[in-house]
């Protein structure tokens, strides 16, 4: 009996240690291959320099070394030298809304809001977010959706049913009755106006439980409206929409569930209100005053400027509402001057496009129209990619290329230093090491 009992112990002994083998043998044979990416440059986002023979060695889903032409290359790792261009991180889009997209004929997007099913919304937001990846952006903020087609966006994504940029998604927006945040005044006898669950809030508790419900249903960041909206048709653009007690309701609960805040501001005393309320970024900012952004500075409240936004919609002004056209011209005569004035001040900026605003895909002229209003090409660079990622709370996941971090890396032809408008023509997309354009 000894003698049996020693054997089968033996036995096991042995195939545990073959099986053990066989794994660890398949296992290797399943890796992944180091793949890597050479170019002629490569934009460190930390110091805002450009590295010549840039070198990017990427195992599986993440970065495991970057560096110069002296980088150790794996012996059975996969090439791909792109040549004469600039290897930098996935941009990051700090402002957007992948549920929609607005066309020249405001009539005509009013008329779809109301038509589509949610289901088939969530068609196109599908193709924008794949166009949105196409141009380089890994990830982004959603910052306002209706019936929750973002957050189905964002959990499809994640699933990998479909491809897309990171998603970080605010669901509902947060604002008074009658505010930028609530619906188009519909005759309340045929649609039903909005409460709490869609974002609409007045009095403390009421915006408490408007933050509380878009948690509940998954949202990673809270988005709430101050002050008025260019594309809204009931409310001014700059006028103060909630008080300074619902403010602060909104920021603390947000906050206690640990969530940032973004607060949508065109008007100058409404930021000073939300600012001081505590948020995290000051959305649009129009109007801002100069002590506003010295406050930002000082309590390092990032402004997302947006200027994509005029910038499209600027060639659409005598096609909308006379009542929007009238804020849309009013916000176009400060927004490049008081973006301006936030670079001198040294206020920190986080690349946003409100992309919808504009069309999904051209993310990247925001890019040319930061430099063109006072940025140097780096800045421009860094608010893209390290700054968005410390905004979003992302900056131990991207935003920079470093070892470790997920493989979310684009290159542009050429030097964007020399022409910044080369970030509109990405010639190589990989998110999390998976490649979308280029690499053949």
């Amino acid at each position: 009996m000894k003698v049996t009992t020693h054997w089968v112990r033996v036995f096991v002994a042995t195939l545990s240690l073959v099986l053990a083998s066989s794994a660890f043998a398949q296992s290797a044979r399943d890796a992944p291959k180091p793949v890597v990416l050479k170019a002629a440059h490569l934009f460190d986002s930390v110091s805002g320099k450009l590295v010549d023979h840039g070198v990017i060695v990427v195992t599986g889903k993440n970065i495991q070394s970057v560096g110069g032409g002296n980088t150790t290359i794996p012996s059975d790792a996969q090439t791909i030298d792109l040549g004469d261009a600039t290897l930098l991180p996935g941009f990051i889009d700090a402002h957007v809304h992948l549920s929609l997209e607005t066309s020249e004929n405001w009539y005509a997007d009013f008329y779809h809001e109301i038509m589509r099913f949610p289901a088939e919304q969530a068609l196109y937001a599908a193709h924008y977010a794949k166009i949105t990846l196409e141009a380089g952006v890994t990830t982004v903020r959603d910052v306002g959706s209706w019936d929750y087609v973002a957050l189905g966006l964002r959990n499809a994504i994640q699933a990998g049913m479909i491809p897309g940029p990171r998603m970080l998604v605010s669901n509902y927006p947060i604002g008074s009755t009658g505010g930028h945040a609530d619906q188009i005044p519909y005759p309340p006898q045929r649609v039903a106006p909005a409460g709490a669950i869609q974002g609409v809030c007045n009095g403390e508790d009421d915006c408490r439980a408007a933050v509380r419900y878009q948690l509940k249903y998954g949202a990673d960041v809270i988005k709430f409206m101050p002050s008025g909206g260019v594309l809204s048709l009931a409310d001014p653009v700059d006028n103060v929409q909630l008080t300074q007690a619902e403010m602060n309701a909104i920021v603390a609960e947000a906050h206690a569930w640990t969530r940032k805040v973004a607060a949508h501001c065109h008007g100058d005393r409404a930021a000073k209100m939300a600012i001081a309320a505590g948020v995290d970024s000051i959305e649009h900012g129009t109007f801002l005053q100069d002590d506003t952004l010295l406050e930002m500075k000082k309590r390092h409240v990032y402004l997302v400027p947006t200027l994509s936004a005029g910038y499209w919609g600027s060639k659409n002004l005598d096609k909308f509402p006379p009542a929007i056209a009238v804020k849309a011209r009013a916000a176009l005569a400060q927004m490049y001057r008081m973006f301006q004035h936030a670079v001198k001040i040294g206020v920190p900026i986080a690349m946003g496009t409100d992309a919808a605003v504009g069309p999904h895909g051209k993310n990247a002229v925001e890019f040319s129209l930061m430099a063109a209003n006072g940025m140097t090409p780096a800045q421009a660079l860094i608010a893209g990619t390290a700054n968005g990622a410390d905004l979003l709370g992302v900056a131990d996941q991207t935003g920079t290329l470093q070892p470790g971090k997920a493989a979310d890396i684009v290159a542009v032809p050429g030097n964007p230093f020399t022409d910044i408008d080369a970030m509109q023509h990405p010639t190589f997309v990989m998110k999390q090491g998976v490649v979308y354009v280029g690499g053949k």
